[in-house]
């Protein structure tokens, strides 16, 4: 694994409001982050994305998984797990990470299952949800 791409995925995987500061060796200036919920430019923008992160939910952490690499690009699957309201939760997803002539982070794609992740744990939505899926199974 290239070794820049290494330290990048220890620095998710130990991320903290401590080590944010960190963010200008991992992601480009001009580094784009998307997931199923939003779309930021700018790694400032991302900086604060990860900020919120740690303002809203207690306890968030990567577990990182399978890693599949070549040339420029990298495919990471996780586990990210979070408290919140007092609950344990996790959601599984995976990145598609897309590296600049520097090493540095150009592109973050978050590809995870916003229904199973989120909307599920709803009342009345995830009920809903989970009715659907079970007649479509």
């Amino acid at each position: 694994m290239n070794p820049q791409l290494a330290r990048h995925l220890d620095w998710f995987a130990s991320l903290s409001p401590q080590t944010l500061d960190d963010i200008d060796a991992v992601y480009a200036e001009s580094a784009t982050f998307r997931d199923p919920f939003q779309q930021v430019h700018g790694r400032d923008a991302i900086k604060a994305l990860y900020a919120n992160m740690f303002r809203r939910l207690q306890a968030p952490r990567f577990v990182i998984g399978e890693v599949v690499a070549q040339d420029d690009k990298a495919f990471v699957s996780w586990d990210f797990r979070f408290e919140l309201g007092g609950r344990a939760q996790q959601i599984h997803g995976g990145t598609l990470l897309t590296l600049a002539a520097d090493g540095r982070i150009a592109a973050h794609r978050d590809y995870w299952d916003a229904a199973e992740g989120v909307y599920e744990k709803l009342p009345l939505v995830g009920a809903l949800l989970r009715v659907i899926k079970r007649r479509m199974a």
